[in-house]
């Protein structure tokens, strides 16, 4: 009777709370949103006619160059706003308020006082304190900032995130994870990369590594669409529809008066003095250097798929990814932070190692990953991909060391936050797509599926380096990889071996989380 009454009451205080919220809530219904499409490619500037010139000399094909380097990935983003002419579009699931993404918004502010027209499209679950950055950035007449599927308060708590939630589920838990930055609809940026610290090498805590594309030629056209789809689709709301303060003419110059004085600060750190030493031997949009080209095809989740209440294949992109590895007659390489096959992925990558396909994969280690639950729903597939003959491997947190897989900085980690497949070294993918179920059916990805075997060289380059025994553990099944085979981790340091018998580099307490999370139903929310 007492738990009962206690449920009761529970259940009418989250209501209360429920009615509350949508009561005082933060959306306005009468706000302004005014479609717009992206401007026709930019002809006039040496970036253009040099772009122009490149894709020309391959009709039908798409330019390509491959960002593995954190700090050139940055310094990119930052020099193709510096040459922009008329438009930037940018897409991201995060769009962080530190050194680095201020560094970001002080170009693309600078960008539109020159006359730059800036779409800014920014997934609403980690905006924070971005907040008001984002407002003042909208205040200006030519950047126009949009957020994807809100919340119904401006700056919700925790508490208040947590109660939408519960009563807004089915559409506060599928988010936009596509990212793309695009200049003057000529370059695009495609991958894994977000805006922060952390995916730029700048980090002083764990720096994630990664990998983007630069694009030129038909598939930027593509890009543009699919940002234009999302742009412009219900689920994207203008900061403006937002009650409360909104960001004043005074609170935009402050803003540019404080990006100049962080930009200045971020000039004299050591990591910009990294990235000016890297990133005129780097590749970028505008400047003489080999490009891989090939067909390509920029494949993106419809923004509709937020909205499904089961699975409808023609609004994802999985039946293309599948498409792609379906053609392997000789290898499928795997590059997933996240990857958790399910039974249906451990059957299809089992059939291709029944008939002679080598695949490998390349994950997080548990000492690398950032979410122990992903870890432990992986790990429950493992043994069965093994016994198939797929081999694994799992990246190494290397603390402290410098990273020749993806980067030359410093940090007291690294985390696996890549997304690519290789299949017979001729077909890539690269894009936002985590081999997992949230991907496949809860968030939008994007990704461009490249016919190049000499990009797929490239790739294939780094995830041979990225599987060195110094940079991943090897984990392999004893006895032959016999269902009685024990699981080992090998691994080396300075040339010497090391075999672990359970999760290296961990404490007993995470190995014990992996554990319990694997008693939780909870594989079909990651």
């Amino acid at each position: 009777m007492l738990v009962m009454l206690l449920r009761r009451t529970v259940i009418a205080a989250l209501a209360i709370m429920a009615l509350l919220l949508c009561a005082c809530s933060d959306l306005r219904t009468d706000f302004v949103k005014k479609p717009s499409k992206a401007l026709p490619p930019t002809t006039s500037t040496a970036s253009a006619q040099y772009v122009h010139a490149r894709v020309d000399q391959h009709p039908d094909e798409s330019g390509f160059r491959l960002l593995t380097n954190s700090t050139n990935a940055l310094m990119s983003r930052v020099a193709l706003a510096d040459r922009a002419k008329n438009s930037i579009d940018l897409q991201y699931y995060i769009f962080n308020n530190d050194a680095t993404g201020r560094l970001v918004a002080q170009r693309l502010l600078a960008a539109a006082d020159r006359g730059v027209r800036v779409r800014i499209l920014i997934d609403d679950i980690g905006v924070h304190d971005e907040i008001d950055m984002l407002d003042a950035l909208s205040a200006h007449k030519n950047i126009k900032v949009r957020l994807f599927n809100p919340f119904h308060t401006r700056s919700p708590s925790f508490l208040s995130k947590l109660t939408q939630f519960m009563f807004d589920e089915h559409r506060l838990n599928r988010r936009m994870h596509n990212k793309s930055y695009i200049v003057d609809n000529n370059v695009a940026i495609v991958g894994g990369r977000n805006i922060g610290d952390e995916y730029f090498d700048a980090s002083n805590d764990t720096n994630f590594r990664d990998l983007d594309l630069i694009a030129i030629g038909p598939v930027v056209i593509e890009a543009s669409h699919a940002f234009d789809e999302y742009w412009n689709c219900d689920a994207s709301y203008p900061v403006t529809a937002f009650r409360g303060r909104r960001a004043s003419h005074y609170d935009l110059a402050q803003l540019r008066i404080d990006l100049i004085k962080d930009a200045r600060a971020f000039s004299q750190s050591d990591y910009a003095q990294a990235a000016s030493d890297e990133f005129p031997s780097g590749p970028s949009a505008d400047r003489p250097g080999a490009w891989f080209w090939g067909g390509a095809t920029l494949v993106a989740d419809q923004p509709d798929k937020i909205e499904t209440t089961k699975d409808d294949p023609a609004l994802r992109i999985g039946p293309h990814i599948r498409a792609m590895i379906d053609q392997a007659q000789g290898d499928v390489l795997l590059i997933s932070p996240y990857f958790i096959p399910g039974d249906s992925g451990t059957r299809y990558l089992s059939a291709f190692t029944a008939r002679g396909v080598a695949v490998k994969v390349l994950t997080n280690s548990l000492a690398s990953t950032d979410e122990t639950a992903v870890y432990a729903e992986y790990s429950r597939y493992r043994r069965r991909l093994l016994m198939s003959g797929v081999q694994i491997y799992e990246l190494r947190p290397a603390a402290g060391s410098k990273q020749s897989v993806t980067g030359e900085g410093t940090s007291s980690g690294v985390s696996l936050h890549a997304k690519a497949i290789v299949v017979d070294k001729q077909w890539v993918f690269i894009g936002s797509m985590n081999m997992d179920q949230r991907s496949k059916l809860l968030n939008t990805e994007m990704g461009i599926i490249v016919d190049s075997p000499p990009l797929a060289a490239a790739l294939t380059q780094f995830f041979d380096t990225a599987t060195l025994p110094a940079n991943a553990y090897h984990v392999v099944l004893t006895a032959g990889g016999s269902s009685n085979g024990m699981l080992q981790w090998q691994a080396s340091d300075a040339g010497k071996p090391l075999v672990y018998g359970h999760a290296p580099d961990v404490t007993a307490s995470r190995r014990m989380g992996v554990v319990i999370f694997k008693l939780m139903p909870i594989e079909g929310m990651l």
